[in-house]
């Protein structure tokens, strides 16, 4: 099976009312949400396979908070890591980082963790559900009490996005906000880890991606 272009993928956020655009619209509403409900101090943030960060990127360089984030963004196609890299040079966002790298295994994103606001965009559409299921009870892990975590997945008829809701809340999140938007083409939700994490392990495999 051929891989998708993931750097052509971005060029439908440009175009106003598509699915990826109105789904980024969403998530940088939710991001934004997250900052204003941050304490006082530095926001730790961890962006799985963050593409071009233009959910992140986008919100921080107009948010009042956006230069207590720090964090990392990681991402495998190179071509994103350069449009990340400089978007966040020109944004002049100093705290945070590209890691051009595997997201899907946990090793990765050791010097971030624990994060306040973790964010798993366009990964669960693209993996077996076991590996949903896998990465969604890991990601507990990687997070600070009370940390928001952000993800996203195309409905299904099954009723996929409940059942993502389901796994979210026995990982220990509760659930703040789950959005369907564009006829029923994306799927946006937002949760709260409830409880105290566990412990970090870098040794994790987390998900592969199928296309």
């Amino acid at each position: 099976m051929a891989l998708r272009d993931y750097a052509a993928w971005h060029d439908e956020y440009d175009r106003p009312g598509s699915a990826l655009h109105l789904r980024l619209l969403v998530v940088q509403d939710l991001i934004a949400t997250a900052l204003d409900e941050a304490p006082p101090g530095p926001v730790r943030v961890i962006s799985m396979c963050a593409g071009q960060g233009r959910d992140l990127i986008g919100v921080a360089r107009r948010h009042r908070r956006g230069r207590d984030l720090s964090g990392i963004l990681v991402e495998a196609d190179p071509r994103n890591v350069t449009a990340a890299r400089a978007a966040i040079g020109q944004a002049g966002l100093d705290g945070l980082r590209v890691i051009h790298a595997d997201a899907g295994r946990s090793g990765v994103y050791a010097e971030a963790v624990p994060a306040n606001l973790v964010l798993a965009c366009g990964i669960f559409g693209n993996v077996s559900d076991e590996d949903v299921a896998r990465t969604i009870a890991y990601l507990p892990a990687l997070c600070a009490p009370g940390a928001w975590m952000i993800w996203t997945r195309a409905p299904r008829d099954d009723g996929i996005l409940t059942t993502i809701e389901g796994w979210s809340a026995a990982a220990g999140f509760r659930p703040r906000t789950l959005t369907v938007g564009a006829g029923e083409l994306f799927g946006v939700g937002a949760a709260v880890l409830a409880g105290p994490p566990p412990p970090y392990r870098p040794d994790a495999a987390l998900f592969t991606f199928l296309q």
